[in-house]
């Protein structure tokens, strides 16, 4: 069997990778497992300095890294350097932040010494998506890395180049032979890799339907996992919006990678007043993009990644116009080569249509008309997805309370659209998967939270130890 990589611009094939056997697989497992319990036994001193190396390497090969995701998802070359540059970013905050965020903590149980610590697991597998095919992987890999562990990635099919590269870096880094290695495999092999004896956490990032596999899995094989899963993030524009504002960023909010991120903004539920302005600026500033060549670094929206992406979008498109969705610009497959798909905006969108129950991976933004607050704050929950969304108002007292205590999700934004920051814990509640990635919170994830008490010889035992 081979793995291929298809430029989504051209439909050229760039290059043939043949898959591991399961042999091969073992092998490169069994190597890591190797790896870790060296690398485990290593201080934070020691670990930050590779990991220190790798964001260097990520910001001195920016571009050429920038050009790979190009080339293999259609990423608009400005955004590839840029995720390069975050990467870079995520992986200085673990080296600096790592000792702090796995520090002992004392626990008083006088007259005896308690303390917490935060030891690591082993090999954690990772399987990440291609829509951001560098940061995925680093926000993952980062803090596992600089807690202990080993990982081995098993990366979305269409991105092999940017799998084995990232596998590259790490070792020209400085870290360990073989303490992270790439599987090129599909996923059918993915539950093998599960079960290994040496794989010891999960962490996926990818649809609804991808969770609840690798999590049966990962269940059925009592291993931890973080679910980063899908997303169909609600934007409140209240009655106090400033319609300019808001629509230009609601824009750049739906069009981020193309329109293919869990996070990007996806439903626009608007109060009622304001909805004809707002779908005419909104369709004003999705018209302002650059279509294109992801090369060009003029580019700001390149082709989907896949053509059969492209077909699933258009005909969730199409379902939602047949059930009464008005089109405002927008909603028709270009002629030509590739897999682009134009900026589209969708009105009068109601429940049982696509646009309104489902997650609309590509450029598809849909405006959903609210009678007020608490209308706009049922239609936002009213989605089996919650990982993030966003509040647009003046009042800033008010958009705080919507987005902390109203809307279920695991990030909300005020006056700004959802971005990752390898400050702030990330991930999601209901289908949009649970646990968390990056912050202090995300370094945990991957670690045996152990408590450890030290009594002194031949004290009596109490009550209190002689019993759960």
């Amino acid at each position: 069997m081979t793995i291929e990589s298809i430029n989504p611009t051209t439909g050229e094939i760039l290059e043939r990778y043949d898959e591991m056997t399961r042999p091969q697989v073992d092998a490169a497992i069994d190597s890591a497992h190797e790896a870790y319990l060296i690398w485990r036994d290593t201080d934070f001193d020691e670990r930050a300095k590779p990991m220190r190396r790798a964001a260097a390497l990520l910001r001195e090969r920016a571009h050429d890294y920038g050009r790979l995701m190009a080339l293999e998802m259609g990423k608009p070359i400005r955004e590839g350097i840029a995720e390069a540059q975050k990467c870079a970013t995520g992986c200085d905050y673990y080296a600096e932040n790592a000792e702090r965020f796995l520090a002992d903590e004392p626990v008083d149980t006088a007259p005896r010494k308690s303390f917490v610590a935060f030891r690591p697991l082993g090999v954690v597998l990772a399987v990440m998506p291609w829509n951001f095919p560098f940061w995925q992987v680093i926000r993952f890999a980062a803090p596992a890395l600089m807690a202990g562990n080993a990982g081995v990635l098993k990366h979305a099919s269409n991105v092999p180049g940017c799998a084995l590269a990232l596998e590259k870096l790490f070792r020209e880094a400085g870290f360990p032979e073989n303490l992270f290695r790439t599987l090129l495999i599909g996923s059918k092999m993915v539950g093998d890799v599960v079960a290994h004896p040496h794989v010891r956490a999960v962490s996926l990032t990818g649809s609804t339907p991808a969770g609840r596999e690798v999590a049966s899995k990962a269940g059925a094989a009592l291993k931890k996992a973080v679910l980063e899963l899908g997303g169909s993030d609600a934007y409140l524009v209240l009655s106090d919006a400033d319609i300019e504002f808001t629509a230009a960023a609601c824009a750049k909010g739906r069009l981020v990678n193309s329109g293919q991120s869990c996070i990007a903004a996806k439903r626009f539920i608007v109060v009622e007043e304001l909805k004809s302005r707002f779908e005419q600026q909104l369709v004003s500033e999705m018209g302002k993009a650059k279509v294109g060549d992801p090369l060009d670094e003029t580019t700001t929206v390149g082709p989907m990644a896949r053509r059969d992406l492209r077909e699933d979008l258009h005909e969730q498109v199409q379902r939602s116009i047949a059930k009464g969705a008005r089109c405002l610009c927008g909603g028709e497959v270009p002629d030509g080569p590739g897999a682009l798909y134009p900026p589209t905006v969708l009105a009068e969108v109601h429940p049982g249509m696509p646009a309104y129950d489902e997650e609309m991976f590509g450029p598809v933004a849909a405006v959903i008309a609210a009678k007020d607050i608490d209308d706009a704050v049922r239609i936002a929950n009213d989605s089996e997805f919650g990982l993030g969304g966003g509040v647009f108002t003046r009042d800033l007292a008010l958009g705080e309370r919507i987005a902390a205590d109203r809307i279920e999700a695991g990030s909300v934004f005020v006056n700004a659209t959802v971005a990752s920051d390898p400050k702030l814990p990330f991930g999601g509640v209901k289908d949009s998967g649970y646990g968390r990635e990056l912050s202090s919170f995300g370094i945990r994830e991957f670690v045996n939270i152990k408590t450890v008490l030290v009594a002194q010889h031949g004290a009596a035992p109490t009550s209190a130890n002689r019993s759960e």
